[in-house]
């Protein structure tokens, strides 16, 4: 299928052969910029060049088009504001037209090759081990709430719902770590959590705190390692 061929084409173009100062230059001259032309234009060779076959040009100049349009509206509409916004619609974008052409070259596409029994067990297993399982952890220690801390002793000052984040990210590396039969990965995950958190236990001097995020993350890695086995099983 040349939809991996066209991804490679794409990351090399688009991030490795993108010196800065081309992006630098685009972003103040917009469409008048010479770079951005020089950007369509490695990105069409290098398509050709992957699909390795001339008589699929047209899959190339495709690519190439779109891609113009999809930055010059990235460059045209974006402010410093939506800046990181509009980066991952001009990547989604421009992935989208690389599935449809793909598809529409190899039209053998089946729902079924993605959503059988064991994608939609992969599926309802990340999506347990976001949001619904932080609920549940939350939930689970709400006995223990609130933790009395002395905030004159510690520094307060934390990312937006940082914690939440780092809990998701961490159940899914460790579910992904069982189910490739890496279980030193999850060993690694909770000692490197332990050396981060070390520090802010120790200043906060709080036993109670302590036990708080300690039951929390033996809470969130128990589940993570119960999910990975019973997908396994």
């Amino acid at each position: 299928m040349i939809f991996t061929n066209l991804i490679l084409a794409h990351l090399l173009g688009d991030f490795i052969l993108q010196p800065n100062s081309w992006v630098a230059e685009k972003e103040v001259k917009k469409g008048r910029s010479i770079y951005l032309y020089f950007h369509v234009l490695i990105h069409t060779l290098l398509a050709l060049l992957f699909l390795w076959d001339l008589n699929l040009w047209w899959i190339a100049l495709i690519i190439g088009i779109t891609h113009f349009f999809i930055d010059l509206a990235k460059l045209t509409f974006q402010t410093s504001k939506t800046k990181r916004i509009w980066f991952f619609i001009d990547q989604f974008l421009h992935v989208l037209v690389i599935a449809v052409v793909s598809f529409f070259y190899f039209p053998y596409f089946r729902w079924d090759d993605f959503f059988n029994a064991e994608s939609l067990k992969l599926i309802t297993a990340v999506v347990f081990l976001s949001i619904p399982c932080s609920i549940l952890i939350k939930t689970l220690i709400s006995f223990w709430t609130p933790v009395t801390i002395d905030h004159s002793k510690i520094k307060t000052e934390s990312l937006v719902n940082a914690g939440k984040y780092i809990g998701i990210l961490e159940r899914l590396l460790v579910f992904v770590f069982i189910l490739v039969n890496h279980w030193e990965g999850v060993g690694f995950m909770i000692a490197a959590k332990s050396v981060f958190r070390f520090s802010d236990l120790a200043e906060a001097k709080q036993r109670k705190l302590t036990e708080y995020v300690l039951i929390g993350t033996l809470l969130s890695f128990g589940i993570a390692v119960l999910t990975g086995i019973l997908i396994k099983i």
